[in-house]
């Protein structure tokens, strides 16, 4: 296939032309869904050697297993799907067990963490701290807990839709995400209790 006509052939004539052996097909796949996939690998993985070894494992994977792509979603939904779960398999495979301590925390979102305890509704004046220090206590959390945090309340994603990404059940998604913001939560106070003491 000539690359001046890829640019005009859908997802679906492209994954056709690979099952039939034009293995060059796949290419722009990739190029259209690269930098999807690379923002989703960013929310997991801080180091940008861990961000493109999660890419290149989301589509070593999507061509391994682009037969059993079914077509009745668009390629992107099964791609993303794809992505979710090898973004989960990093967490399970990287997790740090590290705990983290007050004196880990910068001046900045010491004092936003000192203002969001003495008024909460006054803390939104210092975002950046506060996503800093929310992408910190994310690091603490085990894999299930950061992957449905950051899909319910980072991306904004529906329980519904969390469930189709991940392949778990409507009540296990509400289950882990309960867990997870209790596991935040204990972070937190531990976090807190560390600087008054």
């Amino acid at each position: 296939m000539a690359d001046s006509a890829a640019v005009e052939w859908t997802d679906a004539e492209l994954i056709a032309a690979v099952l039939n052996g034009e293995t060059a097909s796949f290419e722009p796949l990739v190029k259209k869904y690269q930098p999807r996939v690379f923002a989703t690998a960013r929310r997991y993985a801080r180091r940008e050697s861990e961000v493109e070894d999660i890419v290149q494992e989301v589509f070593l994977k999507a061509f391994q297993k682009l037969r059993s792509f079914r077509g009745d979603a668009p390629f992107e939904h099964w791609l993303m799907r794809l992505a979710v779960r090898t973004c989960y398999d990093f967490l399970r495979a990287h997790r740090r067990n590290r705990e983290m301590s007050f004196a880990d925390i910068s001046d900045e979102e010491s004092d936003w963490l000192e203002r969001f305890g003495a008024d909460p509704s006054d803390a939104s004046e210092h975002a950046a701290a506060a996503r800093e220090l929310v992408e910190r206590l994310l690091a603490q959390l085990s894999p299930a807990a950061r992957l449905v945090l950051t899909l319910l309340e980072i991306e904004d994603r529906s329980v519904k839709e969390i469930a189709g990404l991940t392949g778990w059940s409507l009540s296990v998604v509400k289950i882990r995400a309960f867990r997870a913001r209790a596991e935040m939560r204990k972070c937190l106070e531990k976090l807190a209790r560390e600087k008054y003491l």
